[in-house]
């Protein structure tokens, strides 16, 4: 089994959706699917897998904007994020409309994670990691066979979330990095919401928020 992944940004915050699927099912999954549903839908034909499942990591609108009628069109559930981020997901609606966002559907996910949870699509198996910092229900999805993680917006290349929203902390997050992202490995290579992709060894070494002379 061999987990698959096509990086697809979309919205204007160019926010770096996933479709993963299994290789032996061809079952497949979005993670942070924030708009364009056309450009989703295209690259799951291309791939010619099906999608069963959306994954959220946070209910920011870039993430979270199109999961609402993505779910309703192909009649699938919502998994995630942490239940703290209610407070976001409740406000998506006018979240988007304040910024511009095409007219979007408010949703309530399937399954609220916690941490430790596993989710799954085809014979793949992710672990769920809470993450708060960014917002407070902020969850990391890490596929041990592939050795990635997909972090949403905790962590980027030379950079880590912004905390200066509603319901941000600054500690949380460097906590989240520190105790529950590092421990991973620092060979795992990372898809954050935004950017490139890195490892944890790079961003330890190089980044300027959390490298390990910063955080010692």
């Amino acid at each position: 089994m061999t987990i698959k992944i096509n990086i697809i940004p979309v919205t204007a915050y160019q926010q770096n959706c996933s479709l993963i699927w299994c290789d032996e099912t061809k079952k497949a999954a979005v993670i942070d699917p924030g708009g364009e549903i056309n450009k989703i839908l295209d690259m799951a034909k291309s791939c010619n897998v099906k999608i069963e499942k959306i994954f959220i990591t946070h209910g920011h609108l870039d993430h979270a904007g199109a999961a609402g009628e993505l779910a309703v069109m192909l009649n699938i559930p919502i998994e995630g994020p942490e239940k703290a981020d209610i407070f976001w997901i409740d406000r998506i609606t006018q979240d988007c409309a304040d910024s511009s966002f095409p007219p979007t559907a408010g949703f309530t996910p399937t399954r609220w994670l916690v941490d430790n949870d596993v989710i799954n699509i085809g014979n793949i198996e992710m672990q769920v990691l809470h993450c708060p910092g960014h917002t407070p229900g902020h969850v990391v999805f890490y596929e041990k066979s592939a050795n990635i993680a997909f972090v949403g917006d905790v962590l980027f290349q030379n950079s880590i979330g912004r905390t200066d929203f509603p319901m941000c902390n600054h500690d949380y997050i460097l906590s989240s990095i520190k105790n529950k992202l590092w421990p991973l490995g620092d060979d795992v290579t990372f898809i954050s919401g935004h950017g490139g992709i890195s490892t944890f060894g790079a961003e330890r070494k190089n980044n300027p928020f959390v490298s390990d002379d910063i955080l010692a």
